[in-house]
């Protein structure tokens, strides 16, 4: 265990840790094929979708093309999927739209509004994310989670894993990276949140992907912690501050 006394924010990664943005955007997406009349296997679709995120970011971050916000990468690997699902010409530009704006209604893991809760007992809790800052004001306030403040890509121009986006994060907030505490369900998260200075938490969440594809797991992440939940990160580090006020 580190020196957990030193931690005073934690940042919390959305997207597969905070919210279920599978079965969030599977139904969205759904919805509005149903609307038109079009079938097709959207969770399918919606997994494809997400594998395009990260090449994309990636681009990005390696200065290969210019900065683009969340909301346009995703509208440009939808074009790209529902190309290749065969479906391209059954939806315009309104309903493109719809489906990108699906991403911004998206439902909390059972866990996250009252561990969140717990969490800001004793820290500042903010969200960390590659999410954009209007989108990520609309899933917060539509999953009804309590965080400090929102932190977006947008803030700095760069998507984490790049450096930059944990750095800048630590200036916005005036705290040493050693004593932010990084809560991520992605290996490629925490690890850039480590490469930063960052102390990391990895949080289980085997559902993230559907149940036909592995989630990330704890025990092939390089991390401080591990946990099952936000309530069982803060008991842990509940119980890690009272050892070492005992031992003072």
């Amino acid at each position: 265990m580190f020196d957990v006394s030193e931690v005073t924010v934690i940042a919390v990664d959305v997207f597969g840790t905070t919210v279920d943005w599978r079965s969030g955007v599977i139904d969205g997406v759904a919805a509005i094929a149903g609307h038109h009349e079009t079938e097709f296997d959207c969770p399918a679709l919606v997994d494809a979708w997400r594998e395009r995120y990260l090449p994309a970011v990636g681009q990005i971050n390696r200065g290969e093309r210019a900065w683009a916000n969340l909301d346009a990468v995703h509208r440009e690997a939808l074009d790209e999927c529902l190309e290749v699902f065969g479906v391209a010409g059954k939806f315009g530009a309104e309903a493109r739209e719809r489906m990108v704006r699906a991403w911004y209604a998206l439902p909390p893991w059972p866990d996250a509004a009252a561990g969140l809760a717990e969490l800001r007992r004793d820290f500042v809790v903010v969200a960390l994310s590659n999410g954009g800052f209007a989108q990520l004001t609309h899933v917060v306030k539509g999953a009804g989670l309590g965080f400090d403040a929102i932190l977006s890509a947008e803030n700095v121009g760069a998507y984490k894993p790049d450096r930059r986006a944990y750095v800048n994060a630590a200036k916005l907030l005036d705290a040493e990276p050693r004593t932010i505490l990084m809560v991520a369900a992605h290996t490629w998260d925490i690890h850039g949140a480590r490469d930063a200075g960052f102390r990391t938490t990895f949080v289980e969440r085997p559902g993230e992907k559907g149940p036909d594809r592995p989630a990330d797991a704890a025990e092939t992440t390089d991390c401080d912690l591990s946990a099952v939940s936000f309530a069982d990160l803060a008991g842990q580090l509940r119980g890690a501050r009272k050892g070492v006020d005992a031992g003072h």
